[in-house]
């Protein structure tokens, strides 16, 4: 997960090619509450499902993740689907005005590529897990050191 705003990667999980995406959202968004108000989840339409769309609203944020052509209108028990579904449905304009913050995350991925490659050296799966969150750290304090400098703050070294 990351932040819209200033490109923060806020929690990272590391899954093989083989693992549906959806299931990450939760213990993503878990952890990103520990230190952050979450108000919009915007994601791609992998993390679409009637469970997710519960998990973002009981979590207090408004869940912005695009229908797919598939997609139906029955809640099947979900409150927050069904108004996911008629806010999309009739208001896609601004649905999709809140859903495109999502494209910073592709920014973010840019962001790590562009500093730190986009290849992986480590030839052990575990040794690539943690090459990849090690360029996550790095980026994350690269992050910080930038907002420092914009915005004037001054580290408080004992």
């Amino acid at each position: 997960m990351t932040g819209v705003k200033t490109n923060v990667i806020t929690a990272a999980s590391v899954t093989g090619s083989w693992r549906f995406d959806g299931k990450e959202l939760q213990p993503l968004m878990e952890e990103t509450g520990k230190g952050f108000d979450m108000k919009e989840i915007s994601a791609d339409k992998a993390y679409l499902s009637r469970a997710n769309v519960d998990i973002i609203e009981a979590s207090g944020a408004v869940p912005f993740i695009p229908l797919k052509t598939n997609s139906t209108r029955y809640p099947q028990g979900s409150p927050s689907w069904k108004k996911m579904y008629h806010y999309f449905m009739y208001n896609q304009e601004d649905f999709l005005r809140h859903y495109h913050a999502r494209s910073n995350v592709e920014s973010t991925f840019s962001m790590i590529k562009a500093k730190f490659g986009d290849s992986l050296k480590s030839t052990s799966e575990a040794a690539q897990d943690n090459e990849l969150l090690a360029k996550v750290v790095c980026h994350n304090i690269c992050v910080l050191i930038q907002e420092m400098h914009v915005f004037g703050i001054q580290p408080n070294v004992k």
